[in-house]
């Protein structure tokens, strides 16, 4: 059975007069040019200067001028929640029509693409289905990686049920509260098509019962959880944490990454170092700012207290050369500005280019995508972005997405606000 789809028809294309930043960390190149194949892959990406002749150019391929224009590989945010809108608790979402949820969700993929996203990993609420809607392309947004649901214990930070038993979750939940029930759960959340585990290793802020001291699933749990996923296909294993005792947890268990990471000392630093853990930080939780008179006490008191400890270990991390990829923590944070991120990775000390390179060839690493995306090499797919300014000079260009001017994912082009062939002048 066919459906009808949005994808649109893929052409060759060639982007000239750009400044190609290409995610390997490898210095700017000035007057570059890009081109891709009528399949969406790169087949060039340099200087204009030793491009292939003119006469290995397909003759129908669509032409782009740069004009000067920086062009970068696709970003990835490694930590979203697409199918909440932002401040929107999981049991608001229940309260909801499906019908509504679902349109809002597309809504949310296809601001995050915008913003010049063409990857991202759901971290928990968000169905399979979406990421099938996207690969067959009956909806536009970002590839996707999703959890499902997230794997907590009774009273941890993902048990959103009231005390009668009524989750509130509207599907976000798994709770586990033995090393058989975390497998159990690990293959319930694998049945429903999930890439990847999330699990709590520890409380967290915007929970009303825990704290982030607070540990979460055992070490044991945590082990039992990432053979199980070792055991189907060797899927990764994030793992919400932010105190520092259910960080060594969670790293001595064997994850693949470590979300959040907000009390992350120089033991955790040091083990996440030996066995090539991940970090995704979530500044924009960090600084979206703390309103006492819009937030309930609990998380006022929360925030208050870790704001300022979560930005002396993250920048301890950056300084330490942590393995760090770009996560937002998008819906706790609003959607369609993820690449503000950057900004923060950078305000604490990490260097212009080294944050390009987390939210580009590091964060493909984390999706076991590198062979593909990640960097503007050829061969690799052309997922892309041309953006107004210099991001090198002022990585803020990126967190507004008026600056992304042109997105292309899989060598289509998503988003064009560049001038129509013939005009002058720029946005």
């Amino acid at each position: 059975m066919t459906h009808p789809t949005i994808r649109e028809a893929r052409t060759a294309l060639r982007i000239h007069g750009a400044r190609l930043v290409d995610g390997t960390g490898s210095p700017p190149v000035d007057d570059a040019v890009i081109t891709v194949d009528a399949q969406g892959t790169i087949t060039y990406a340099g200087p204009a200067a030793t491009e292939p002749t003119t006469a290995d150019r397909p003759a129908d391929a669509r032409v782009i001028d740069a004009a000067g224009r920086t062009v970068l590989p696709g970003f990835f945010d490694c930590h979203v929640h697409l199918a909440y809108a932002h401040g929107s608790a999981p049991g608001r979402r229940a309260e909801l029509d499906p019908v509504l949820v679902t349109l809002d969700t597309v809504t949310r993929l296809q601001q995050t693409l915008d913003a010049g996203v063409t990857s991202a990993r759901d971290l928990g609420g968000l169905s399979a289905g979406f990421r099938t809607a996207v690969e067959s392309g009956r909806v536009v947004g970002p590839h996707l990686h999703t959890a499902v649901r997230i794997i907590s214990h009774t009273g941890g930070h993902a048990d959103v049920r009231l005390p009668d038993g009524t989750d509130l979750s509207a599907g976000m939940s798994e709770i586990a509260d033995t090393a058989d029930e975390a497998r159990l759960a690990v293959r319930r959340v694998l049945r429903e098509g999930a890439d990847l585990v999330k699990i709590c290793a520890t409380g967290g802020m915007g929970s009303p019962y825990d704290q982030p001291d607070d540990e979460g699933l055992l070490e044991e749990e945590i082990r039992a959880v990432v053979d199980e996923a070792r055991r189907h296909g060797g899927k990764p294993v994030a793992a919400h944490a932010q105190g520092n005792a259910g960080i060594l947890n969670a790293l001595r268990g064997g994850v693949t990454s470590i979300e959040h990471g907000y009390g992350l000392d120089e033991r955790a630093l040091d083990l996440a170092g030996e066995r090539e853990v991940f970090v995704v930080p979530t500044l924009s939780t960090v600084y979206a700012g703390i309103d006492k008179d819009t937030m309930p006490d609990f998380h006022y008191q929360k925030k208050t207290r870790w704001s300022g400890i979560t930005k002396e270990n993250i920048a301890r991390a950056i300084e330490y050369g942590a393995r760090i990829a770009l996560g937002t923590d998008a819906a706790v944070g609003p959607h369609g500005v993820n690449l503000m991120e950057l900004s923060y990775l950078v305000d604490l000390g990490m260097d212009p280019m080294a944050a390009v390179v987390a939210g580009t060839r590091t964060s493909a690493e984390l999706l076991g995508v590198a062979d593909r995306l990640g960097t503007l090499t050829a061969g690799r797919t052309a997922d892309l972005i041309l953006c107004d300014g210099d991001p090198l000079r002022d990585i803020g260009v990126l967190g507004d997405p008026a600056n992304v001017v042109c997105v292309v994912q899989d060598g289509v082009v998503r988003k064009d606000l560049l001038p129509a062939a013939g005009t002058t002048g720029r946005r």
